[in-house]
């Protein structure tokens, strides 16, 4: 494998490491969970509902942003969040292949073991 594949494939575990870690919080999940529902929304909006200051939420929002699960807008004065597929579905693919490979890999066991 040549040194730039190898470098490419560490910075992709590497930006998927950093998604699940961003998404591992709780919290962080419950405001991905909010902005699913597609139509952008502000801190205001995502603290309703929730026990979190705005600055807690604010801090939240810029983990999320800083993985590429979150984009912010501002539309005058307010920042409005949105929630990206993009990256969870990179994740689901890489789990996908993660999948594969330990179902062959018990595939071959399977075959050893019965023979």
């Amino acid at each position: 494998m040549s040194s730039r594949l190898c470098r490419s494939v560490a910075a992709k575990r590497w930006v998927h490491a950093s998604v699940f870690a961003a998404l591992g919080d709780e919290r962080r999940l419950s405001l991905v969970t909010k902005l699913c529902g597609g139509e952008p929304q502000s801190i205001s909006q995502l603290t309703k509902g929730s026990n979190l200051t705005r600055q807690a939420i604010t801090k939240h929002l810029r983990v999320l942003e800083s993985v590429g699960v979150v984009r912010r807008a501002r539309r005058g004065r307010e920042s409005l969040f949105e929630f990206k597929r993009e990256p969870i579905e990179e994740i689901r693919k890489y789990l996908d292949l993660v999948y594969a490979q330990w179902d062959q890999a018990l595939g071959r066991l399977k075959s050893f073991v019965e023979d």
